[in-house]
């Protein structure tokens, strides 16, 4: 019998793409917000109540980084509170669950890749929210996956792909941070790996399959590196940018202060995911690449400057 899988968080870039994934699994529900409140505990119980689903995977939660340092009791109602009632009720239930986490449980200082049991720390609300999230999920969902993910990008939705092809196409050149490292990753991936994972699971061939683990593409990068490397591909690709890619200026984080303070270093280690799961995934360039074909092949660019003839192909 095809189980029920409840996807919260659809209507973002990473739920958009789990529905995708999810759907040779099971049965998907995709309730709206009006349905399933993460800010209403009574609507997400009663949800649950009456549906009753298998799997829940949470792609919802308060992501506004900046906003979260005065707005603390929202990011901590939605991005630890409400994956908690989930917890309880799959425990409660044998439901398995999975809950995306965050780069930003860790402060950066570490000189390495972050492994699963690098011991969290972290120098912001959102990090702390999500943190608080996690650590609710594996205390009271036994069958559960936590999946860290970081710098998610998709050829839909706000992201910082789509913000550098905005301004590059207005402004003659850019500045963006370069002491800040991590590994740019498509929601494609993720919902991927995601639906792997739970079909592993599923088979019973693994033992124990739940708890942390860390999913991001191959490869690294700084904002600034990860912005003259879409530029430059746009550029590869016809696209007539205000912005070459020689005119994307590096600065510091002290040059862009923000509320929240980014950690210095965001690798995440996939080597956990890699011998358990089999996987072993791709550099962050074919994300890039994809995610930009796809909207050049949407006409999301249709209104700029862009010739025709472009070389990608999906």
């Amino acid at each position: 019998m095809r189980p029920t899988i409840l996807v919260t968080g659809s209507s973002g870039q990473l739920g958009f793409e789990l529905l995708r994934a999810l759907a040779p699994l099971g049965k998907v529900h995709a309730p709206v917000r009006a349905e399933f409140d993460l800010a209403r505990p009574e609507r997400m119980q009663a949800w649950l109540d009456r549906v009753r689903p298998d799997i829940i995977v949470n792609a919802a939660a308060y992501t506004a980084v900046d906003q979260a340092e005065s707005k603390q009791a929202l990011a901590f109602a939605l991005n630890a509170a409400a994956p908690e009632l989930m917890a309880r009720w799959a425990g409660a239930h044998g439901a398995l669950m999975v809950q995306y986490s965050t780069d930003y449980v860790f402060d950066g200082s570490k000189s390495g890749r972050y492994v699963e049991t690098d011991v969290p720390g972290t120098r912001m609300i959102y990090g702390a929210s999500k943190l608080a999230g996690e650590q609710a999920v594996l205390a009271h969902a036994p069958r559960s996956l936590v999946l860290r993910v970081g710098w998610l990008f998709s050829a839909f939705g706000n992201n910082f792909l789509h913000t550098i092809l905005r301004l590059a196409l207005e402004r003659t050149s850019l500045s963006i941070v370069a002491d800040q490292i991590g590994t740019p990753t498509s929601t494609q991936l993720v919902a991927d790996v995601t639906a792997h994972m739970l079909s592993a699971s599923l088979s019973g061939k693994l033992s124990e399959p739940w708890g942390i683990y860390h999913v991001s593409a191959s490869g690294e990068a700084s904002w600034h590196e990860y912005a003259r490397h879409i530029v430059h591909e746009l550029t590869l690709d016809g696209v007539k940018l205000a912005c070459a890619e020689a005119d994307v200026l590096a600065i510091g984080s002290s040059d862009w202060p923000t509320p929240a303070s980014r950690p210095a270093n965001s690798r995440l280690d996939c080597s956990k995911l890699a011998q358990n799961f089999d996987l072993n995934l791709p550099h962050w360039h074919e994300g890039v690449s994809y995610a930009l074909a796809q909207l050049l092949r949407s006409g999301a660019l249709r209104n700029t400057r862009w010739t025709q003839g472009a070389r990608r192909k999906l």
